[in-house]
C-alpha cells in the first residue's frame, strides 16, 4: 500500500480536526479490510486533488502526484486516474486553468457542485447544504470556507477522511449527478472524464431508476425555481434558504483558499 506523499495533503483545501480520528462504527460491517479501506482512502484523495483548481500548489506537485498514482495497485479506479495524469502532467498551467474554468466554472451540467442535479435553483437545495454542513460537522470536520460543503473535492475528501459507512454517504446519495457529471465531461472530451470514472468505478453499480433520471436530467435539466438565488454565490444564511432558517456553520481558519469561481471568471475575461 503506497501512502499518500507528504507533500500532498499540504495542497488540500479542508481540514481534519483530532474528534474526526474517531473509528467509522459504520465501518465495522463493511466487507473491506483495513488494507482495502486504507486504498479506498488514498483513491478518494486523489481524485479530491485533481478535480480542484489547478493552482500554482497543485500543479507543482504534478510529479508527485504522478507517481502516487502509478504506484498504486491495480485496478479500474487507478487505471483511470493514470489516464487523466498523463494528460495532466504534460499541460502548461495557463491552458489547465483555461479548461478547468470552462469545464466548471461556465458549464452547469458539469458543475461539481452536487445538489445543484438534485435540487437545482430551488429552496430544497438550501436544506440540502445544510444537511451536508451538519453531516461534517457532526463527524467533527470542519471545512475551510472556500467552497460550498457540496462540492464534489470537498465531499470527496470527507469520504477519504471518513470511511467507506457514513463518509461515503454523500456520493451514494448523489450518484445521479456523479453520472451526469461523467456524461458531460463526455460529450465535452475533456480529460476530466477519467477522474468522474474512477469515482463511479467505486460506487455501487447504477440502477434503472438511476440510470432514467439521469437520462430525464440530461434532457430536462434540474428542477427551477425563481427564489432569487445563485448556486455558485456565497455561502450565507440568505443565499439557499428563506430567511432565519440556514445557519452557516463555523469556519475553519483558511487553508490556502482557492480563488472563488467567479474571481477565476473574471480573470480568464
Amino acid at each position: 500500500m503506497t501512502p499518500l506523499p507528504a507533500t500532498v495533503p499540504g495542497i488540500v483545501r479542508t481540514r481534519v480536526r483530532a474528534a474526526l480520528r474517531r473509528p467509522d462504527r459504520t465501518s465495522r460491517t463493511s466487507p473491506l479490510t483495513p488494507e482495502e479501506t486504507e486504498r479506498r482512502s488514498l483513491l478518494l484523495r486523489l481524485m479530491s486533488l485533481l478535480l480542484q483548481y489547478p493552482d500554482a500548489g497543485l500543479t507543482a506537485a504534478r510529479p508527485v502526484l504522478t507517481a502516487t498514482v502509478g504506484a498504486l495497485p491495480p485496478s479500474p479506479a487507478a487505471g483511470h486516474l493514470a489516464e487523466f495524469t498523463a494528460w495532466f502532467a504534460g499541460q502548461e498551467t495557463d491552458a489547465l486553468e483555461r479548461h478547468y474554468v470552462e469545464m466548471f466554472d461556465l458549464r452547469r451540467r458539469s458543475s461539481l457542485h452536487l445538489t445543484y442535479y438534485l435540487h437545482g435553483d430551488t429552496r430544497r437545495r438550501g436544506m440540502a447544504l445544510l444537511t451536508l454542513a451538519q453531516r461534517y460537522r457532526a463527524a467533527g470536520w470542519d471545512t475551510d470556507g472556500g467552497e460550498l460543503p457540496d462540492h464534489l473535492p470537498v465531499v470527496l475528501e470527507f469520504a477519504a477522511l471518513t470511511g467507506p459507512g457514513r463518509g461515503e454517504a454523500p456520493l451514494r446519495q448523489h450518484r445521479r449527478g456523479i453520472e451526469l457529471i461523467h456524461r458531460a465531461l463526455t460529450d465535452a472530451d475533456s480529460p476530466y472524464l477519467h477522474v468522474l470514472a474512477a469515482l463511479i468505478a467505486l460506487l455501487p453499480p447504477p440502477t434503472e431508476a438511476d440510470l432514467r433520471a439521469v437520462a430525464e436530467l440530461a434532457a430536462e435539466g434540474p428542477p427551477n425555481e425563481d427564489v432569487g438565488i445563485d448556486p455558485y454565490g456565497a455561502y450565507g444564511a440568505g443565499e439557499f434558504a428563506p430567511p432565519g432558517s440556514f445557519v452557516p456553520p463555523e469556519q475553519a481558519p483558511p487553508t490556502l483558499a482557492p480563488p472563488s469561481a467567479a474571481h477565476r471568471q473574471e480573470d480568464h475575461r
